[in-house]
């Protein structure tokens, strides 16, 4: 055995194989990191690797049979050089650059310091592991003949961002917030660390007639450099392999198992022809913009789902669209309530039973019950929808004004922050964590929170609700009474602030302020801060609406909560019975039989 050893050095084999390693690991590295630039195809490196395993052998095999041994038979003794020392060298640098690789962290993951709660909050440590990798989807470019195609681009990025949520080990955030920076001039790494991203995607969508393409690329944030690049010249009708294509090489490049069930797709909703499928697309943004867009967003989905009964998307998008009520009088409530209702959740009911893994149509049910006043399910409903998809904010902002609510202010807290983490740039989740922050006594986070977003009317009555509960009542009346100069409520209740805290001479005989009716707080009058809550009890929607029920939890609305009138109204909407099911709130306590007190 010693002899061939001593052959083996004399032929110079370790000399090759220590030659053929180092230049294996430089040409397999090249190959890595020139294929997404070259647009190689995703084999390439896998066939250079196993060429180069071939070939190991046959190298060898050609130097043993050059090598041959003298002909006197001895064996000479191979003298070991500078080169060979070098080699060696080379050697140890491979194994120890091969050793870090496979216990370095994956590309872009980057540790997270934990941070105090408040309004630059963090995700939880359990949400959130140290090594998270986070993904924002830019919006794609519409680089098509027609401006009016913007819905498509802006379509295909949501879509696409579906597709990657449904990966688990992904964090994708800023789903909403990217839309809100559309137009932010910079570069990707301060983007991404706008929008708390690792990683960025963004690309383009060029459309004219049938034809499609689409192009995508994958940037490490921390270092501007792309991972992955690709594009998609294709008919109109491969929409869905695309969006898959592209999710999967997405994980790919991130080293990321998809997690998928044997014949599970990432896009798994695609029976609709193409011309069909751009009316949805349509839909979606029209649903979002709420009393603006929602008729519209009906019209387009009713005959769609006529025709396609087995697209759940579209489903779970008509039963969002039936479940909203707001801006509407309480007449026009109760008839949607009544009449519309009933078919948004056999809307939603079709979609969970098309896709029991669409997370839209948990949240579109769980809105229904909600409304309905049945808290624990549509705690159930939120809690399902984030379990198929942690961080989709629709649901996590469904839940925390449902937790909000019903007196859960710091739960609600910590799942706003985590929010605003996610999506750091919408104005209606910002909002409700300034409400939430106040709720909790956090008044100058609170305010610090809203007042960059006061153009909106209903933030400027939070923060004159706010300025009002610090005793700021002229303050307060100069908010309400900013862009309103000619609204008779709204004077009434500048007026009556500006006398506070005298109390009313006559509680009865104050006008009748709606959404405005904290004011009554201030002016010795609490038993009336109850009317704006019984009305829209009354007019159907038992749950609430919006996110105004979290307001009775502020100590300015504790006078309210000792009031036989203020049981009679959380017994109607259900939060008894929630209570009851998931635990009081700090406020709130049982006490004999069926009765309980709130301080």
């Amino acid at each position: 055995m010693a002899n061939f050893f001593a052959e083996l050095k004399r032929r110079h084999i370790y000399r090759v194989a220590a030659s053929y390693a180092v230049v294996a690991w430089v040409l397999i590295q090249l190959v890595n990191n020139v294929a997404p630039a070259l647009r190689l195809p995703e084999w390439a490196p896998t066939f250079v690797i196993v060429l180069l395993l071939v070939g190991f052998p046959i190298t060898m095999l050609i130097v043993w049979m050059r090598e041959l041994a003298p002909a006197d038979g001895t064996t000479a003794r191979a003298a070991i050089g500078k080169f060979d020392w070098a080699l060696m060298g080379a050697l140890v640098v491979v194994i120890a650059l091969l050793s870090y690789q496979q216990i370095a962290p994956a590309p872009g993951a980057r540790t997270v310091e934990p941070q105090q709660a408040g309004v630059e909050g963090a995700l939880s440590a359990a949400s959130s592991p140290a090594t998270a990798i986070s993904i924002a989807v830019l919006p794609f470019e519409n680089l098509s003949a027609d401006p009016e195609q913007e819905f498509f681009s802006a379509g295909m990025t949501e879509e696409i961002t579906t597709a990657l949520a449904r990966i688990p080990d992904l964090r994708v955030v800023a789903r909403t917030s990217s839309f809100q920076l559309k137009d932010q001039s910079g570069d990707i790494q301060a983007i991404a660390q706008m929008l708390n991203a690792t990683h960025v995607i963004k690309g383009s969508v060029r459309k004219a007639g049938a034809r499609l393409r689409i192009t995508t690329q994958l940037v490490n944030a921390e270092n501007g450099v792309s991972i992955w690049n690709d594009s998609y010249d294709r008919e109109l009708a491969d929409v869905f392999a695309i969006q898959e294509d592209i999710a999967t090489a997405v994980a790919g490049a991130l080293r990321m198992p998809l997690g998928l069930k044997p014949s599970e797709r990432l896009v798994a909703n695609r029976g609709i022809d193409p011309e069909s499928y751009q009316q949805f697309l349509r839909a979606k943004p029209l649903a979002r913009a709420l009393s603006r867009g929602v008729p519209q967003a009906i019209e387009i989905l009713e005959p769609l789902v006529v025709r396609y009964p087995d697209f759940a998307p579209a489903f779970a998008l008509l039963a969002r669209s039936y479940a909203y009520t707001g801006n509407l009088s309480d007449v026009e409530r109760r008839r949607r309530i009544e009449e519309i209702w009933p078919v948004a959740e056999a809307a939603a009911r079709r979609a969970i039973q098309l896709d029991p893994n669409l997370a839209d149509a948990y949240s579109a049910l769980g809105r229904l019950e909600r409304g309905r006043g049945k808290l624990v399910a549509a705690e159930d409903l939120y809690s399902k929808a984030l379990a198929l998809d942690p961080n989709d904010p629709d649901a996590l902002n469904q839940k925390i004004l449902l937790l909000a609510g019903v007196g859960r202010r710091k739960e609600a807290l910590a799942m706003a922050q985590q929010l605003h983490d996610l999506e750091p740039y919408v104005p209606a989740f910002n909002s409700d964590l300034g409400e939430i922050l106040w709720e909790n006594g956090e008044d100058a986070a609170a305010i610090e929170m809203l007042t960059p977003v006061i153009a909106s009317g209903r933030v400027r009555i939070s923060l004159a609700m706010i300025h009002a509960s610090m005793a700021r009542y002229n303050e307060a009346a100069d908010i309400l009474e900013l862009n309103y100069p000619a609204n008779a409520r709204i004077g009434a209740a500048a007026r009556l602030l500006r006398t506070a805290p005298a109390k009313a001479a006559s509680p009865q005989s104050l006008p009748r302020l709606g959404v405005l009716s904290f004011v009554y707080l201030h002016v010795g009058s609490p038993e009336r801060a109850l009317e704006y809550y019984e009305d829209t009890l009354e007019s159907g929607a038992v749950g609430g609406f919006g996110g105004d029920n979290g307001f009775l939890w502020h100590p300015s609305y504790a006078p309210v909560r000792k009031l036989e009138r203020f049981k009679a109204f959380v017994r109607k909407s259900g939060m008894v019975d929630y209570w009851r099911a998931r635990g009081w709130p700090d406020v709130c306590r049982p006490t004999t039989g069926d009765d309980f007190v709130c301080s």
